[in-house]
This record gives structure tokens, C-alpha cells and sequence, in this order.
């Protein structure tokens, strides 16, 4: 299976981001699997430039809210305005309304507004006023929170992490990346001069096409067995849901794809099982108390759960 697209995505992009080639691979994952992208990391890392340079790179609209206390759900949404010469009332898309949103941290923002997400993340809608009103395709939400300020932030609610197909890190660059960052950045801001390389018709084609990867028995059988040891974990409150069995199997199809493959491979299970599930588990209060992390549980999981050979063995 071609997919030239994404790698030249993830090369255009790479022109003007400096950092690792993981994230941006899993990042345009989600773009592929039709999911959306949760940024946990410290600020000035470059996430609303990677955002942009995504936008840029696929032919797509972009649109960044910064989500504060006083935001309310209709600066997401949109709002009907009455327009006093036509006698009706006009309505005037919010910043959902495009290709790429890039929710600035969004654990800044109250619940009511947090969940005016929900419908469009999930449907690819939005209802305002009891009509409805379908979103761009592709639509892609990266939201980014900080995980070192407490104070005056409303934590995600379970429900709106599990609409986030990834939670990932982008993480400090390393001496030789930093550099890189100087040199590319010191005269000119190369975002400036980055073209389209694809458009959104041909992601949508690439999202299309990623339905057909194929994933044997087994693989289906290893990862309803990851999530159902999710479950049954003695660390944990709640393991994930059939929304979690579906997530991985996408983003599995979706990273498949990505490299070339129109099958999935056990490994792409492994190496997805972590940012795909972590974030739909929830710690007991006992794990909390002894420094256990949601990582080091499915880390456990992976080291005692077996894939089912065809000859019915474990490997």
C-alpha cells in the first residue's frame, strides 16, 4: 500500500518543526485514523507551531482558540446574530469550523465549555440554536494542556479524554535538535514560506484508505485481550472502554498505513497500546499513593499479555 502523502506531509512539516520523527508520526496518525490529538507538555515547545505547519502542509484552514476561564461555548460554536434588514437572524461559524483546531489549553476553560467540544470532536457537527451544522472534512482537534500549573484549571472530565484518540509528549529537544532550531530560525520564520504538499481531499482519500488495512483474528484477539486486562488490573479503578478497543484498532490501521502496509503487525499494536489507552484508565487511590502511573500499568499489561498464535499457542 502507497502512501507517499504522509511521509511528504510529515517531511514538509519536519522543514519548519525540529523535534522528534514519533510525534509528528503519531500526530498524523490521528490525522489518518480520524481521531484527535491531546498535547500534555511544558509551553515553548512548539506545539501551536506544529499545529500550523499541519494546516499549512495538507492545504487546510487553521484556527487557534485560546481557551481562559470567561471563554463560553458559543466562541467555539458560533452564534446566530439577527440581522435587522433581511428581518432574520444570521449565523456566524465559530472557530470549529475549519480543517485544523488547535485548542490552546484547553484545561484552562469551565466544563460548559469544555463539553461544547463533545459534539463536534465526536459527530463532526455542531448544533446551535437547534440547528445543525456538519464541520469540514478532515476535522482535526490538537488540544494542549500544561501539566506542571494546578491552579486555576478545570481537569478533563473521563468523557472528553476518551474522545482523544492520542495523549502524547513532544518532549525537550535534544543539544543537536536545539541547534538546529537556532540555525533554522535565526534570520527567518520558515512557516512563512512552507506551501501545501497534499489537500484536505487527498487526507480524506488517505482516511478512506485506511479502512481497508487489514488486521488478522489474532490481532483483533490481542488487542481485546490488552483492554480486557485493562479491566481486571488490581492498580486500576476503570479500564477502557469498547470506544478504547476501537481507538487502537484505528490508530493501528492509521499507522500502518503510514508506513507503507496495508496489513498490521504486532509491534504496532505494542508501540500504540500507550498513548492510545493510558489516558482511559483511572488509577485506585492506593496506586496514586505509591507514584504508579498509568503508563507503568499498561507497561505491565504488555509483559504478561500474550498474542494467540494460529496453532493456538502464546507468543
Amino acid at each position: 500500500m502507497n502512501c507517499e502523502a504522509g511521509q511528504t506531509i510529515i517531511e514538509n512539516v519536519s522543514r519548519v518543526f525540529v523535534g522528534r520523527q514519533s510525534c509528528l508520526e503519531l500526530i498524523l496518525t490521528g490525522l489518518l485514523a480520524e481521531g484527535h490529538v491531546l498535547i500534555e507538555d511544558v509551553p515553548g515547545l512548539g506545539k501551536t507551531l506544529l499545529a500550523k505547519s499541519l494546516a499549512r502542509s495538507i492545504g487546510g484552514t487553521f484556527k487557534r482558540v485560546q481557551f481562559t476561564p470567561d471563554l463560553l461555548p458559543a466562541d467555539i460554536t458560533g452564534f446566530n446574530v439577527f440581522d435587522q434588514p433581511s428581518g432574520r437572524f444570521v449565523f456566524h461559524c465559530g472557530p470549529v469550523m475549519t480543517n485544523v483546531l488547535l485548542a490552546d489549553e484547553i484545561n484552562r476553560t469551565i466544563p460548559r465549555t469544555q463539553a461544547s467540544l463533545l459534539e463536534s470532536m465526536q459527530e463532526r457537527q455542531v448544533t446551535v440554536d437547534g440547528t445543525t451544522y456538519s464541520l469540514e472534512a478532515p476535522f482535526f482537534v490538537m488540544a494542549t494542556q500544561n501539566p506542571i500549573e494546578l491552579e486555576g484549571t478545570f481537569p478533563l472530565p473521563e468523557a472528553q479524554l476518551d474522545r482523544f484518540l492520542l495523549k502524547i509528549k513532544i518532549g525537550y529537544p535534544d543539544r543537536d535538535q536545539e541547534i538546529a532550531i537556532l540555525d533554522r530560525f535565526q534570520e527567518n520564520d520558515p512557516l512563512e514560506d512552507l506551501q501545501p504538499v497534499t489537500s484536505p481531499a487527498q487526507v480524506r482519500s488517505l482516511q478512506i484508505q485506511r479502512q481497508r488495512v487489514r488486521l488478522s483474528s489474532s490481532l483483533k484477539g490481542y488487542i481485546i485481550d490488552l483492554v480486557a486486562a485493562t479491566r481486571n488490573h488490581p492498580a486500576l479503578r476503570y479500564g477502557a472502554s469498547p470506544r478504547g478497543s476501537l481507538a487502537l484498532l484505528r490508530t493501528c490501521q492509521a499507522f500502518a498505513l503510514l508506513q507503507g502496509r496495508d496489513y498490521v503487525l504486532p509491534d504496532d499494536v505494542k508501540a500504540l497500546a500507550i498513548p492510545v489507552l493510558a489516558h482511559r484508565l483511572i488509577l485506585t487511590e492506593e496506586a496514586l499513593l505509591t507514584g504508579t502511573t498509568s503508563d507503568l500499568v499498561l507497561q505491565d499489561i504488555l509483559s504478561r499479555v500474550l498474542l494467540e498464535a494460529p496453532d493456538g499457542s502464546r507468543i
